[in-house]
This record gives C-alpha cells, sequence and structure tokens, in this order.
C-alpha cells in the first residue's frame, strides 16, 4: 500500500485554441510532472486531464476534470499536483476556492515546499500581470487608432479564413491517417467498440489531436475522416 503521503493525483490542463502556444502542452506537462515526482520521492496514482473547451473555465462546475482529481485526492488523503500555477488557474478567487476544498495542491515549479499563502501570492503576481499586459495592448490599439492606422486586413478575411479551413482539414486528414493503424491493431485484439477503442487509446496515452483524452465520438470521427480521406485520394 503506497504511502498517501507520498503519493500525488495529476491534474493537466490545456486550452484547445493555445495548445502549444506557451510550451504547456499536455506531454510538457507530463513530463515536468513525472520529473518533480521522480526527483522528490513521490508516485502519480492517477492522471486527469482537462481540455478547456470555452470561456468561463474558471469555475469548478465547468472543470468536470479538475472535480474528479479532488475527489480522488480526497479519497486518497493525497495531494493534486500540476506542472504550473497557471494550470490551475490564473484568477485569485478560483485558486482561493480550491485551496477551501481542503485538498493539498503541489506545484512542480514551485517545489514541495509552496505553502498555501504563496500559492496565493504567485496568483495573485500572475494575475496583477495579466491585467497590466491587457491594458498595455489596449492602450496601444487605442492610439494607433488615433493616428488613423487601420488594424486588421479587413480585406484579405475570407481568403485568409478559406486557407485557414483547408490548412485544418489537411491537418485532420493527417492525423486521422497516423492513428488509424494504431486503431486498427487495437481492433486486431478483438476490442472493437468505439468506447472501448477510446479506453485503448487513453490507456496508452495516444493523445488526440488538441492533446486532450478520447472518447467513442473522436474515435468514430477519425475513422469516418481516414474513410473520406482515402476516397479523396483515389
Amino acid at each position: 500500500m503506497p504511502d498517501p503521503a507520498r503519493t500525488l493525483i495529476s491534474y493537466l490542463r490545456v486550452s484547445t485554441d493555445r495548445q502549444g502556444k506557451s510550451g504547456l502542452g499536455i506531454e510538457a506537462q507530463r513530463a515536468a510532472i513525472e520529473t518533480f515526482a521522480q526527483a522528490n520521492g513521490f508516485a502519480i496514482m492517477e492522471e486527469h486531464v482537462e481540455v478547456e473547451t470555452g470561456k468561463g473555465s474558471d469555475a469548478l462546475g465547468r472543470r468536470p476534470h479538475l472535480a474528479a482529481a479532488l475527489a480522488a485526492a480526497r479519497k486518497a488523503k493525497c495531494a493534486v499536483v500540476v506542472a504550473k500555477l497557471d494550470r490551475l488557474s490564473r484568477d485569485v478567487a478560483f485558486i482561493a476556492g480550491l485551496m477551501a476544498q481542503r485538498v493539498p495542491f503541489v506545484v512542480a515549479e514551485l517545489g514541495e515546499d509552496a505553502d498555501p499563502f504563496m500559492l496565493h501570492l504567485y496568483a495573485a503576481l500572475a494575475e496583477k500581470e495579466r491585467a497590466l499586459i491587457a491594458a498595455r495592448t489596449k492602450a496601444a490599439l487605442a492610439a494607433k487608432r488615433a493616428q488613423g492606422v487601420q488594424l486588421g486586413n479587413r480585406t484579405n478575411l475570407p481568403l485568409a479564413s478559406r486557407a485557414g479551413g483547408l490548412s485544418t482539414a489537411r491537418a485532420a486528414d493527417a492525423f486521422a491517417a497516423n492513428v488509424l493503424p494504431i486503431i486498427a491493431g487495437i481492433q486486431a485484439t478483438g476490442t472493437t467498440s468505439l468506447r472501448a477503442i477510446a479506453a485503448e487509446l487513453n490507456a496508452r496515452r495516444v493523445e488526440t489531436a488538441r492533446g486532450g483524452v478520447w472518447s467513442a465520438a473522436q474515435v468514430q470521427r477519425v475513422i469516418a475522416r481516414a474513410g473520406t480521406a482515402g476516397n479523396e485520394a483515389e
């Protein structure tokens, strides 16, 4: 039986529209947490992955995987670990609400000894920095408009939109082509239901195109897209 004091529940979170741009993709977070755990003698009991799909995510009700991680940690009487504090939130009020759940948090980037007061302090600094950046950006854009500068290239928006759509479609086709052999291998073992295939992909730590976890619907879409791409290539 593992010592609860040296076990952790890991929580990883990405945004569907900002994945990879900040260097905080799923694999980077997982690697940071695993490195921290190994260096400090912790064992990761479970991993929970959240894919943020829209605004308003700074509410526990919109974070089912965070709620599940909290429940698992509460049951195991251990802490939840994240790679960076902003994987929990950049909002001080949300961080304070999490502290009220009476489940300890460990931030790999800050080390094992960062207490709740430090987490609040870092969150407050991050929130202030975000507000200052937003204010500076707004002021700079207002100054440009006052000088008569037209921001953005409105004449090319339809063209850019079409090009972006084509690029996204090609990327989705390529991803489906890469994952389909894995799915075929899983099916060859006798696992044929979409839900079971999704569970096996998650167990093998195969990520979706957006770095999230698999569902039956996503497996079905990949299979359908691979078939469509194959027909178009003929």
